[in-house]
């Protein structure tokens, strides 16, 4: 039987570094093959919707995963859970640098998709059962970090080795490196333990219909979808946006991305220290989101001088990545203990709902040259996650000393 030992500063240190360091690698596996989409259409003769088309089956697989392993942190804990996706896709990435055609890649991404759906579910349930509450927005941070810091470098490893030596070392040399983190986190499995359901009736279909059907859980849900939708769509194709709908050089409009991820890796270090001085998690997040979409209503609405490009972008995504830590307490908060696999594999199952459904409508309005008006559908979708924040009603947890999972 899994434990949750007492907490200390050193052990949540702990705690946070290697579920931050799992999640780190999941993000760094997401964006393992999309960097090499060029070499692989040249060597099997593909389109690039083809190649498009195994992203969509990646976080297919992923959106459902994330659902279902919720019950599976539960009912077993999170550290045999968390442990398989590692190894999916892991073995996946090795596995896909050894297919003979690209037909091979669709079983493949499709086991990756089901590995990397369990790291939501499982992290979080880990980490509300360690670390103290005091400290959960400074662990949300790090975790957010981690995992924008696998999407970082991950394009740089895989286009680097891909373009020097072939796309097949590349995704060789990062499964490798995938094993090391793997060996780094098997040796302290010890800390990745989570509280397990005690009423086995409600951990039913029927009784976890009832749970995640409630409007608090609802809500949660649809906030990650439409702000998902916003920040996606921006990740995705402000290059373009800017390029096409504002004559901003493209050099000058792909730094703007690179400005609003660096922007947003701040804004989740600061959001980690806001969300741990206040319990109106709501208040941080319906700001973030506020400021981050008049933003983009003010560049939509007029010129957009070239000088400002840069820091008016650095700023947005800095407004959108102080909510994070606090988007992720709220979810908490709405959260009976026992439930936070099923909990937060359901409600994050809604960034893959909302990465699905994104950059299809916002692809559709660049097509048809709206590009101005796809940053007032952007800011659209954050007012919009506004109102599912304040609607949720404020519960300031309820503090339990730490006892066995049972």
């Amino acid at each position: 039987m899994d434990t949750v030992h007492p907490n200390s500063f050193r052990r949540d240190a702990h705690v946070i570094g290697v579920v931050g360091l799992a999640h780190s690698t999941s993000h760094f596996f997401q964006l393992a093959l999309p960097p090499l989409f060029p070499l692989l259409r040249a060597e099997f003769g593909v389109s690039y919707a083809m190649l498009g088309t195994l992203i969509g089956v990646f976080y297919a697989a992923s959106g459902i995963t994330q659902f279902a392993s919720g019950f599976a942190v539960d009912r077993w804990s999170a550290r045999p859970v968390l442990l398989t996706g590692l190894v999916l896709v892991i073995g996946g990435t090795l596995f896909a640098s050894l297919v003979p055609g690209v037909g091979w890649l669709f079983p493949v991404v499709a086991l990756m998709g089901i590995g990397n759906g369990v790291f939501h579910p499982a992290d979080f349930a880990i980490l509300n059962a360690n670390v103290e509450h005091k400290r959960l927005g400074h662990a949300y941070s790090v975790h957010g970090i981690g995992g924008n810091l696998g999407y970082i470098v991950a394009p740089i490893v895989s286009f680097a080795l891909g373009s020097a030596f072939g796309w097949r070392f590349a995704l060789e040399v990062m499964g490798a490196v995938g094993l090391v983190a793997f060996g780094v986190i098997f040796t302290q499995r010890a800390l990745l333990v989570s509280h397990r359901a005690t009423d086995l009736h409600t951990h039913t279909v029927k009784g976890s219909a009832a749970l995640l059907l409630r409007a608090p859980i609802l809500l949660c849900f649809a906030y990650f979808v439409v702000q998902t939708m916003a920040g996606l769509g921006l990740q995705t194709f402000l290059p373009t946006t800017l390029s096409t709908g504002f004559d901003v050089p493209l050099l000058l409009a792909t730094s703007a991305l690179t400005a609003y991820l660096s922007g947003g890796l701040v804004g989740i270090l600061a959001g980690g220290f806001l969300a741990a001085r206040t319990e109106r998690h709501d208040r941080v997040a319906a700001g973030g989101l506020l400021s981050g979409a008049l933003l983009l209503i003010g560049a939509a609405a007029s010129p957009l001088p070239l000088p400002l490009v840069l820091p008016l972008f650095a700023t947005i995504g800095f407004a959108l990545g102080v909510t994070g830590p606090s988007r992720d307490l709220i979810v908490k908060t709405a959260t009976p203990k026992g439930a936070a696999g099923r909990v937060y594999g359901f409600v994050y199952s809604g960034l893959d709902l909302g990465g699905t459904i994104g950059p299809v409508i916002f692809g559709f309005m660049l097509d048809h040259a709206l590009a101005r008006e796809l940053f007032y559908a952007i800011a659209t979708c954050l007012l919009l996650a506004i109102g599912t924040v304040v609607s949720l009603k404020h519960k300031p947890p309820r503090h339990a000393p730490a006892r066995s999972a049972g």
